[in-house]
């Protein structure tokens, strides 16, 4: 099973932010992505935000 990834570096920001979250499963991986983005960077939790993390999310190992 490939891990699951979504790369703050790949989406725009203006904080720039270079985290990296990744996870064995999507469901993890997206709890985890959606705690940062509300925290971090101010989004709201809503079922359109989860759509669009969910379309950043990748397969694999991220790049360094």
């Amino acid at each position: 099973m490939e891990r699951k990834y979504i790369d703050c570096r790949q989406i725009p920001s203006d904080t720039k932010c270079t985290v990296t979250i990744s996870a064995d499963t999507e469901v993890e991986l997206m709890e985890a992505a959606v705690q940062h983005a509300v925290k971090t960077h101010g989004h709201q939790d809503t079922p359109q935000f989860r759509q669009q993390l969910k379309g950043a999310v990748q397969t694999g190992a991220p790049p360094a």
